[in-house]
């Protein structure tokens, strides 16, 4: 049951409260009331803009004050950077949204979001200006609120794109819970918020009216859904299935990657541990010893300026060094599940992070219990969300992660082909879960792999380029974002025509997520 408490020798008046058919409550308060609603736990929206110093870095500041103001994360939005909003001289903001459980009750709330804000040095200034962190409430559990210092639900969610966008994210197609059919009803539309994000443009405005879908990486941000990454494959491995033994050397090594670079990659990624079926697993410090010359190696050489590199592991040990030493992000094909300490250390480390889809480890990825599907695609979103759930409630966010279905793991020839085929699916499936996450770039991997062989009647890998171009197109145009290959110059043409198919306005995936 929830209590009502007064505040304060001035602010002794009690508000109302009263049930509604559909559930909600709402609070109305006099001038100079302040009254707090007090339950167990709420749930509750909060908006994230910044504009002023290193953005990200203001973000999650705010994000740790929250967490220990008794505000706990559940759910982040993607990360928007976006043309600011009534005053327009002033720089571009970045722009989000996280679903947080608290105690505290909605003036509470508000009170502790702008000490963050005082303390991350927000000062009063012009009316919509420059800042560099705002905090607003836009949800408040199944209440609306107002008082002469709080109005919620956010009295202008509705008008704001940049609001919207990131609110959307929080939800999923399908409604999770009485709480979040209270906030569709909150919105006046017939068709909850989604409608009303219909109504504004909703995935049309993406990429247009300043505002971009983004993942920061490196020293930048990555918009992935302007063009396909292609990403290059270096195995420093002497077993690895297609080019085991070829790269030991540091010498030879950086010349591959030269080469890559040189025929267009965007992204290289380093793996000193092989993952083909049946592989033995190394120790992390067997893995560190063959990566860490190369990769230092790499990171000096002039050609990677404005490159990505990526690390491919499974040892949180090996990603802590790794990103240490250069590395923009890590390629985990076990999405946590190898490592217990992978999500803790990736969130501490602030890079971008692949989850990729696998069951068992690459001894045991392809015994009969880890190839039984009965729905290959819904079977891969309900086991790769649940590792990204985990992942984000260890403080991975939204906007940091990248998904892998994971092409040739654990899957039979007609299981990769019905992943590459059914990469809309993938999306939608998991949209119905997280929109949010359905918008994460996807990483696709079918490379010189086995099952293209099966198919081609090429048991020799070097043999499959022809074949992997095929499910490279295949992947791109169902809404791959990156595509991870060994031969980089073929693939890469591949890929620019498949974009050039997607900017036509008539191509059903026009807007690519």
């Amino acid at each position: 049951m929830s209590t009502l408490k007064y505040l304060g020798a001035q602010r002794r008046r009690l508000f109302t409260a009263r049930k509604y058919l559909n559930g909600f409550s709402s609070l109305h308060t006099g001038p100079n009331c302040s009254v707090e609603l007090h339950s167990q736990e709420e749930e509750a929206v909060i908006a994230l803009g910044s504009n002023v110093g290193d953005r990200l870095h203001n973000f999650k500041e705010a994000l740790k004050l929250m967490k220990k103001s008794g505000i706990s994360i559940t759910r982040h939005a993607c990360l928007y950077e976006t043309a600011p909003a009534y005053v327009t001289d002033q720089p571009r903001f970045l722009n989000s949204a996280v679903r947080a459980v608290t105690k505290l009750g909605p003036h509470e709330l508000l009170a502790a979001l702008k000490k963050i804000e005082k303390d991350m040095g927000r000062t009063d200034g012009i009316r919509y200006g420059p800042r560099p962190i705002d905090l607003d409430i836009l949800f408040y559990g199944k209440f609306k609120v107002g008082s002469d210092i709080l109005t919620v639900p956010h009295e202008r969610i509705w008008e704001r794109p940049f609001v919207m966008a990131p609110l959307m994210d929080l939800l999923g197609s399908d409604i999770d819970s009485d709480t979040v059919a209270s906030w569709h009803s909150f919105s006046g539309h017939s068709g909850g918020l989604s409608g009303l994000w219909e109504k504004l443009g909703g995935e049309s405005l993406i990429g247009e009216e300043g505002m971009y879908r983004v993942m920061p990486v490196g020293n930048g941000l990555l918009d992935w859904s302007r063009r396909t990454s292609v990403m290059g494959v270096l195995n420093l491995t002497p077993d690895s299935f297609s080019d085991g033994g070829n790269f030991q050397s540091v010498k030879s090594s950086v010349s591959h990657v030269r080469s890559m670079i040189s025929e267009g990659a965007d992204m290289i990624d380093i793996g000193a541990q092989s993952t083909r079926p049946m592989a033995s697993r190394i120790s992390v410090e067997e893995e560190l010893d063959r990566l860490i010359p190369v990769l230092e190696a790499v990171t000096a050489m002039p050609e990677v300026e404005g490159k990505l590199i990526s690390v491919d592991t499974f040892y949180s040990e090996v990603a802590l060094e790794a990103v240490s030493r250069g590395a923009h992000f890590i390629n985990d094909v076990s999405a946590g599940q190898l490592d217990p300490n992978m999500f803790k250390v990736i969130a501490g480390l602030d890079v971008p992070y692949v989850a990729m889809h696998m069951r068992g480890d690459p001894c045991t990825m392809q015994n009969s219990k880890n190839l039984k599907y009965d729905d290959v695609c819904k079977e891969v979103v309900s086991e790769l969300y649940s590792r990204v759930r985990e992942a984000e409630l260890s403080g991975i966010p939204a906007w940091r992660i990248i998904i892998d279905p994971g092409i040739g793991f654990s899957k039979k020839t007609e299981d990769n082909l019905d992943i590459l085929t059914g990469l809309p699916d993938i999306r939608a499936d998991i949209a119905k879960r997280s929109l949010a996450i359905s918008h994460v770039p996807i990483l696709i991997g079918p490379s010189r792999k086995r099952f293209l062989g099966e198919i081609c009647s090429r048991p020799a890998a070097v043999e499959r380029d022809p074949a992997t171009i095929a499910s490279v197109t295949a992947g791109v145009l169902g809404g791959a974002n990156i595509v991870r290959v060994h031969n980089v110059k073929d693939n890469l043409d591949a890929v620019k025509v498949c974009d050039a198919i997607l900017r036509q306005k008539s191509h059903p995936l026009k807007f690519r997520q």
